[in-house]
């Protein structure tokens, strides 16, 4: 048997927005993008060549959901995003006045940051060594 991880699910304030701010900074591109004839909206987002893993944004529509909006992890990381080009990442980052938890951080084992997006999800970026 063999599994996988399909993707994270995210409640969003905006769809576009939120879809627009992945794209924007990290690249990632729209797998699946489709609304019902109910009006439920399935938005799937991640980055090539994976067709699996992503982003699934939710629109957080009851009280209850919007007050977990950008903390649905408790004020803990949302997720880890990887790069091989870290410093050029966090320079878009930067001039796209994405906000910042940390600035790079290098060992001689890793380099990462934190950032936060629209919503306030913490994510942890890292290089692939």
């Amino acid at each position: 048997m063999r599994n996988y991880l399909g993707r994270i699910v995210l409640l969003v304030e905006d769809y576009e927005k939120s879809a627009n701010f992945y794209e924007k900074n990290f690249g990632f591109t729209r797998f699946f993008d489709v609304t019902t004839d109910v009006g439920q909206r399935f938005l799937h987002i991640g980055s090539e060549p994976s067709d699996s893993l992503g982003i699934w944004f939710l629109k957080a529509d009851t009280k209850k959901q919007r007050e977990r909006v950008g903390n649905q992890t408790a004020e803990q990381p949302t997720m880890v995003i990887y790069t091989v080009e870290l410093e050029t990442l966090y320079g878009r980052l930067k001039n796209n006045n994405v906000r910042f938890k940390t600035d790079v951080i290098k060992t001689p084992e890793y380099s990462f940051f934190h950032c936060f997006d629209l919503d306030g999800n913490e994510i942890i970026v890292t290089e692939l060594q």
